[in-house]
């Protein structure tokens, strides 16, 4: 286990690219098996042989979404304040940023599971169930992630608190815990003892309370900088004015997942059962390209919140400019394997093999992954922006992919185009928010050049 002084480190003079592999490597394997979690039950419950299972546990993974956006509003806003204090010097503010970030995912956990329980069924038909039996499956799976909810948001949290003062791998293990107790207990749950879906939610929320134990138990043992004390709890001093307005717009990009998921389920439920299950089959699948870019922009983030508090710009652009070639580099070869073997993936999850659901997986998750070698690179400004407290352009990108610029597309082109439209309306959300995020960052930027503390005078970059 590093130290704190040897995590410091990290972020003020190691070179960029093994700072960048020392923060985003774990960051990456806690995002792939973040991906693994959710692809677990999928892929567990397409063993039951049955579609309408299958389609039950896509059309509830929005909910989920839900509460991994209120993890992110303290998780990643309260990470990003760390990481700032700790470049301001200021270690006695992260440990009221870590309480407070802390106690109110548990509070807002409960809050979640008492709206979901009191208006569980109009919630699944407006996800789009179309059968009875879908409808059912969906209830047995949503009340108990319902009531394992202030774990699930607590777990992601710490997670995200632990990477910010440094501890990536300490995140990650936290992270892996977690799924491995899912992964062991799914088809325990699900198949052995005939509990079926809602098996498979138990097992997600077992899962999360090992998550929160770890790190429990890494909090209390005094070599974290962190603190979960109720005593230092406080929403004063800047603390909650910090932390929300950074974390508002990671947890609105998962909220706006969860909304634009429901209404593709509701825009493709037309076209049948299978595609219904083929759409979260391929929407799981490329999670694992967003995911593991995402998890590269996470992990850097840290770095890039500590140099801007230290108004260290040079370190800053050169972390991003790094950290874009390595996620252009992993999006392109994971498209061009995608695109290889497409069928091969979709029918990995298709218990039933169910030749429709493998047709309408091929052509989404194709149409998905267009945008696959150029969204990491999004994500690097948008995580850079909640790095360095500038909520706006965060919010604009996470209104603009998942809401203001997706759902016009999906309208019009689903009427013009059809089918294809309703595949290819987020690829290109994606890739117009690529160019905006880069306007944004260059007016941030220019604006910056302004003020003497971050260019006090013209050097030429040493290349480190």
């Amino acid at each position: 286990m590093a130290s704190k002084e040897k995590r410091e480190e990290i972020f003020s003079s190691y070179p960029i690219p093994k700072a960048v592999a020392a923060l985003a490597v774990p960051s990456v394997l806690s995002s792939i098996v973040n991906v693994i979690y959710n692809m677990a039950d999928t892929y567990f419950v397409s063993l039951m042989k049955e579609t309408d299972a299958t389609a039950a546990v896509s059309l509830t993974m929005p909910v989920f979404l839900f509460f991994v956006a209120f993890g992110n509003i303290f998780g990643v806003g309260g990470s990003a304040y760390i990481s700032r204090s700790m470049g301001e010097g200021r270690s006695d503010r992260v440990k009221k940023i870590s309480s407070f970030s802390i106690f109110m995912s548990i509070i807002s956990g409960a809050l979640l599971l008492a709206l979901i329980l009191l208006f569980i069924k109009p919630l699944i038909s407006a996800l789009g169930a179309t059968s009875g039996i879908v409808y059912n499956y969906a209830y047995d799976y949503l009340k108990y992630i319902a009531i394992g909810g202030p774990m699930i948001v607590t777990s992601i949290t710490a997670g995200n608190l632990v990477r910010g003062e440094g501890a990536a791998r300490e995140s990650m293990t936290g992270m892996m815990i977690g799924t491995i107790t899912n992964i062991i207990l799914d088809p325990i749950m699900i198949l052995a003892l005939d509990m079926g879906v809602g098996g498979a939610a138990i097992a997600t929320v077992i899962g999360n309370v090992a998550s929160v134990v770890y790190y429990a138990i890494y909090l209390m043992r005094g070599n974290s900088i962190l603190s979960c004390n109720p005593k230092r709890f406080s929403v004063r001093d800047g603390i909650a004015r910090n932390v929300i307005p950074v974390g508002i717009p990671a947890a609105i990009n998962n909220l706006l997942m969860s909304v634009s998921n429901i209404i593709l389920n509701n825009f493709i439920k037309d076209y049948g059962e299978s595609a219904v299950a083929a759409l979260g089959i391929a929407m799981k699948v490329n999670m694992l390209v967003a995911f593991l870019q995402m998890g590269i922009g996470i992990g850097v983030q840290p770095l890039i919140g500590y140099s801007f508090g230290a108004r260290n710009m040079q370190r800053l652009k050169k972390t991003m400019r790094f950290t874009m070639i390595c996620t252009l580099i992993i999006g392109s070869a994971l498209t061009i394997l995608y695109f290889i073997f497409t069928s091969e993936i979709i029918n990995i999850f298709n218990g039933e093999n169910d030749p429709m659901v493998t047709e309408y997986g091929v052509k989404i998750l194709r149409g998905l992954m267009l945008a696959g070698p150029f969204i990491g690179i999004m994500f690097t400004y948008n995580f850079a922006f909640q790095g360095m407290g500038k909520p706006v352009p965060s919010l604009v990108i996470s209104l603009g992919r998942q809401g203001l610029i997706f759902f016009p597309l999906l309208v019009i082109m689903s009427r013009f185009v059809g089918f294809n439209g309703i595949v290819f309306a987020q690829p290109v959300a994606d890739l117009t928010c690529v160019v905006l995020a880069a306007v944004m960052f260059a007016a941030v930027n220019s604006g910056l050049k302004k003020n003497p503390e971050f260019y006090p005078e013209k050097k030429d970059e040493k290349i480190e």
